[in-house]
């Protein structure tokens, strides 16, 4: 596991160090407010089910909006999905990506989360924007939908939400317990408080189950994210702009023995390259961004000169990644797309949480 901070007798810690206590009380003056009922909640006229974290960086929670609102499809509840759209242009204005059946907004627009989601999801509306409300609002009476899922909204708290989920990656845990920027927390562990239940996701079967400072009563289930190769495209061709863009998908066998040059933009940028050489073998080179990055035309052409001048047959990245730089890509070479897909432990405990899940639906219902 990766130091959350740097050491404790660098002056760069004593820097961040502090920084982090400001955070930190700004965060707890605002969780008083919320408390206390000074700052407002506002309520939307259905199901709200929030997937969030405490930590920054991945922990699957596009993964899992997508395998919550199939879920629920399955169930026969109507759901829709709202995300901020984060650096997407749509983000402070807001906008309809989906309305189920064709897409409205490009990646530039929504964000590549919210793409790729769109992309992914037959009919589920989704849209984004800033102000949750508002876009719920606009759902509610654009769509008519009986459940709305919150993508990254544990800290929106100004929304309120019948299920609280919150990711924790088991391999990272909770850090050392800093918040930010010393740390990767973006809220004291004690905002576990509020969570429904919580995922631990990147988790394996036989893997021990990591210390994470949940309350007596809060559920924890284990999940990991299953790759799979969503289908291999002309990297200069555009994706076709309807929801099922996306739906071909093959095995990596046919990746195996290839030269291959991989990139990617993520929060777990190792973690990408290693489960490829894992799956398909050494990479002939690899180039790492960050997360939600956008590729300029240079960026662009320097992949594909790199991959060129290793004698790479393929490209590879991942779907997110995919969302913002198709039909940009220079040069000639097939572009391998990489998809996760959330995946519990087991069958069993799939069910558990499915069963959780109905529980808690099923009492808003008798409820109203």
């Amino acid at each position: 596991m990766q130091a959350d901070f740097p050491e404790k007798n660098s002056h760069l810690y004593g820097l961040l160090y502090a920084a982090s206590g400001i955070y930190g009380a700004g965060v707890r003056l605002r969780d008083a407010g919320f408390r206390a009922g000074m700052l407002p909640v506002k309520s939307l006229p259905c199901r709200v089910i929030s997937i969030g974290n405490i930590t920054a960086g991945g922990t699957g929670k596009t993964p899992m909006a997508i395998y919550m609102a199939r879920q629920l499809q399955q169930m026969g509840y109507r759901p829709a999905v709202l995300s901020r759209g984060y650096m997407g242009g749509a983000e402070k204005t807001g906008a309809v990506v989906s309305d189920g059946h064709s897409l409205s907004s490009d990646s530039r627009a929504a964000g590549d989360e919210p793409f790729l989601m769109a992309c992914r999801l037959g009919g589920v509306p989704v849209l984004v924007g800033a102000n949750r409300y508002q876009s719920g609002m606009r759902a509610v009476t654009e769509f008519d939908p009986d459940t709305i899922i919150l993508d990254d909204a544990f800290q929106h708290r100004q929304l309120s939400r019948d299920l609280d989920l919150v990711l924790i990656d088991a391999k990272r845990g909770v850090g050392r317990g800093h918040l930010l920027p010393c740390g990767m927390l973006r809220e004291p562990v004690s905002g576990l408080a509020r969570a429904d239940a919580v995922v631990l996701t990147r988790s394996e079967k036989e893997q021990e189950v990591p210390d994470i400072p949940v309350f007596p009563d809060t559920p924890v289930f284990r999940a990991g994210q299953e790759p799979y190769l969503v289908g291999v495209y002309d990297s200069t061709q555009p994706p076709e702009l309807r929801v099922s863009a996306l739906e071909q998908s093959t095995g990596f066998e046919c990746l195996e023995g290839r030269r291959m040059f991989a990139f990617s933009g993520i929060a777990q940028n190792r973690e990408f390259r290693g489960m490829l050489e894992d799956r398909v073998g050494a990479l002939c080179g690899f180039a790492e961004f960050a997360d939600h990055y956008f590729y300029t035309e240079r960026d662009l052409r320097e992949i594909a000169d790199r991959a060129q001048s290793c004698g790479s047959e393929y490209l590879v990245t991942t779907e997110k990644d995919f969302m913002r730089i198709a039909g940009r890509m220079p040069g000639t070479l097939p572009l391998a797309v990489v998809g996760v897909e959330m995946a519990f432990v087991s069958h069993g405990e799939e069910q558990r949480f499915l069963c959780f899940v109905r529980r808690k639906l099923a009492g808003k219902v008798s409820e109203a």
